[in-house]
């Protein structure tokens, strides 16, 4: 995310759209030509592995109706808004993907190389199976610039924008020995910890750790994922090691990032702590009419275009996991700080997948902003083929608003103390082994600061949908 107060990236979507289906057809074509080989291993192996690349994928689709919500998104990874939001207006229901898991392609491989090491690579392609378009949360964002709160569609910021290989983007060296190391596009360590210690895995449309990525960015959800960046994993019998850092391509520390991970596993259960410093993180939301009718003043285009509230995040989390019998016990705690950026980026500055920042702010933390968010749930085995998946979720933000809202905690500013609660259940019956249905539930509630501007401060979606996995 380099700064660049000069004209944005005018990519023809045109010509990006056809990349990715060329893209996805060569990984389709390549895949069934691995599956053609392997045929004679099918006995052996259900996996479509020849010479050590493998294909596999998600399709997660299903229906869901929102108390309070908006318009579907043909291109927001999830589809809809599962959570409650500031536009959150009418009832709607539709056809939602990714409900359970992240609908994707992917290939990846493993080279043998000298003693215990291998070379490693994977690369991810995140889609909408409802619509059939590559996932990119910032077109969503893009697509209701200037548009009133009442008027917009599913909008919300995320660290799939359209990229060619949105899921990740690595190769390196592995060794069960020193662990893993990999270059590129690399979810994080912290956002791997998200995904093994919540009750319900980061779903999209029953938790709202996994639905809204603040948890899994160390603060902001583009900073789940981070590209440039080298990421250390490694498990030497009962302890856990992993580290990660994000290089900028620029002087000092601007856009850098930094992970740390220890933990350890014990007798029926397993803990992790973590540490994250990202520089210039970046939250994107749409822009306000006055801010899209200046684009064309700027040089930029509303089409490609979002506004983004810049700072430095800093996180630590402590999350495990323990087994009673066949009941399994999940949490976790995360205390994340913002403050306004070392290096501010000007407007132009692009952000993840190409888009440019039409607006600005780089003074939202004059106070230090502090947001806590914990957990706890369980995954019980009712039948061999059903499990219930239950969670609570919550977010508390201190006061961080100057002047005479000092101290605040009511609606009068989003810098006043506030709270976000959601609870969540989910029935997932295993057809297969590799085919399940599912159906759960989500309630969120926002009040104080947290509920600043809202249209509706409360909701419910439900969502019912089947999951492939290959």
């Amino acid at each position: 995310m380099t700064p660049n107060p000069l004209l944005p990236c005018h990519r023809s979507r045109a010509r990006v759209v056809a990349r990715l289906g060329a893209a996805c057809l060569t990984i389709a074509t390549a895949a069934l030509g691995a599956a053609g080989v392997a045929q004679a291993q099918a006995a052996k192996s259900d996996s479509l592995t020849w010479n050590g690349i493998t294909l596999y994928g998600i399709v997660d689709i299903g229906v869901q109706y929102d108390t309070h919500g908006t318009p579907f998104s043909d291109y927001f990874p999830p589809g809809s808004e599962s959570i409650i939001l500031k536009n959150s207006n009418a009832s709607a229901v539709g056809v939602t993907p990714s409900n359970l898991g992240q609908s994707r392609i992917g290939l990846s491989g493993n080279e043998p190389l000298v003693g215990d090491w291998a070379g490693v690579f994977k690369f991810e392609i995140f889609f909408n199976p409802q619509s059939g378009n590559i996932s990119d949360a910032l077109k969503s964002i893009a697509l209701n610039n200037g548009k009133a709160l009442t008027d917009q569609t599913t909008n919300v910021d995320s660290s799939i924008a359209g990229q060619l290989f949105g899921g990740v983007a690595y190769a390196g060296f592995s060794s069960p020995t020193y662990g893993t190391f990999t270059f590129g596009r690399n979810t994080t360590p912290l956002a791997d910890g998200i995904g093994k210690y919540d009750p319900l895995s980061a779903s999209n449309a029953f938790s709202l750790i996994g639905f809204s990525g603040t948890t899994a960015g160390g603060g902001d959800t583009e900073d789940r994922r981070l590209d440039q960046s080298l990421k250390y994993a490694a498990k030497y019998n009962w302890l856990h090691l992993g580290g990660l850092y994000q290089f900028s391509g620029s002087n000092g520390t601007a856009n850098t990032a930094y992970q740390l991970q220890a933990g350890a596993d014990f007798p029926g259960g397993s803990i992790d702590a973590y540490i994250t410093k990202k520089y210039d993180a970046i939250g994107a939301s749409a822009l306000n009419l006055a801010q899209t009718q200046a684009l064309p003043a700027l040089g930029l285009s509303a089409s490609n275009s979002v506004a983004g509230t810049v700072s430095d995040n800093k996180s630590f989390a402590i999350m495990g996991l323990y087994d009673v019998g066949s009941l399994k016990l999940l949490g976790g705690y995360e205390r994340i700080k913002f403050d306004n950026p070392r290096t501010p980026l000007a407007v132009g500055s692009l952000t993840i997948g190409g888009y440019a920042l039409g607006a600005v702010n780089n003074a939202a933390f004059t106070n230090e902003k502090t947001l806590k968010v914990y957990w706890i749930g369980f995954r019980y085995p009712l039948t061999p083929s059903l499990q219930l998946l239950a969670s609570f979720y919550g977010y508390t933000q201190d006061a961080f608003a100057t002047g005479a809202n000092a101290g605040c905690s009511s609606t009068v500013s989003a810098a006043c103390s506030g709270k976000e609660r959601a609870y969540s259940a989910v029935l997932d019956y295993r057809l297969s082994k590799r085919f399940d249905v599912y159906f759960g539930a989500l309630s969120t509630s926002v009040s104080d600061g947290l509920a600043n501007g809202f249209l509706n401060t409360s909701m419910i979606a439900t969502t019912a949908g089947l999951k492939f996995v290959f």
